[in-house]
């Protein structure tokens, strides 16, 4: 099982919309779980999941909640998510509390390592112990880049709590929410590829096709697939692939 963090320090980068839409990509090869880390649960939300896990996340936390009790499907055979809910809020002290804090999470994935071929883990921004976990149980760890001044900033920030990490997860980044009506945004998409072998040269472009997400609750490619939106995630999802070498296996009945 191959596990893929979509992160980074900053918020309203379009973080949860490549979560939702690489795991949407997968799953069409791959059984797929989407694990919503964040409290705000879109997510969640735009993959038609309620917002409720039994026994809390504390008792998701502490090993008395079976995970696979709290995993639900969504419209997509081969997609599942394990919901975010309000007590997501308290996730960071429920798991700095937890013994071996930072490896509360890849503990919770070991449960359910025989029904899945991918885990997305859509992580809280910042740089907090939730973070930490993501990125310890990550293969690989997707970075959403909006081209602005601040973008090889965010881009560091991620590489520096990734390297004090005992994580030996890959950096693949994209770019996001691109206007190529801005010059800044132009010269950043023309300009940045290649100055980092973590920085790829995919382009998600700023357009309604994704607002609609939040209307239709659902991902891109379900309902405008030939739209350079949908192609931009294909190909993220093929460049991640690539990187963390997924194979489809059987899995136990």
């Amino acid at each position: 099982m191959k596990v893929v963090a979509v992160y980074s320090t900053k918020g309203g980068v379009g973080k949860t919309t490549a979560a939702v839409n690489l795991a949407a990509e997968a799953s069409a090869d791959f059984r797929v779980l989407l694990w919503d880390l964040d409290p705000q649960g879109a997510a969640t939300f735009l993959l038609q999941v309620k917002p409720k896990l039994k026994g809390g996340i504390d008792a998701l936390v502490a090993g008395d909640s079976k995970v696979k009790n709290a995993i639900r499907s969504t419209s997509i055979r081969t997609l599942d998510v394990l919901p975010a809910d309000a007590g997501y809020r308290d996730l960071d002290l429920v798991l700095d509390h937890a013994k071996k804090s930072q490896q509360r999470i890849a503990k919770i994935l070991e449960h359910i390592e025989d029904d899945y071929d991918v885990v997305v883990l859509d992580c809280p921004p910042g740089a907090a112990v939730v973070a930490e976990n993501a990125i310890f149980s990550a293969d690989v760890v997707v970075v959403p880049l909006v081209p602005s001044p601040l973008a090889m900033r965010s881009l560091e920030q991620v590489t520096e709590f990734v390297a004090e990490s005992v994580s030996k997860a890959r950096i693949l980044t994209f770019f996001s929410m691109v206007d190529r009506r801005k010059t800044m945004h132009r010269e950043t998409v023309r300009d940045l590829p290649g100055t980092s072998k973590a920085v790829t040269d995919v382009v998600v472009p700023a357009t309604v096709v994704i607002e609609r997400m939040g209307t239709l609750r659902a991902p891109v490619s379900s309902y405008a697939p030939n739209t350079e939106a949908a192609r931009a995630f294909g190909e993220l999802w093929a460049r991640v692939a690539t990187v963390i070498k997924v194979k489809a296996r059987k899995r136990k009945r």
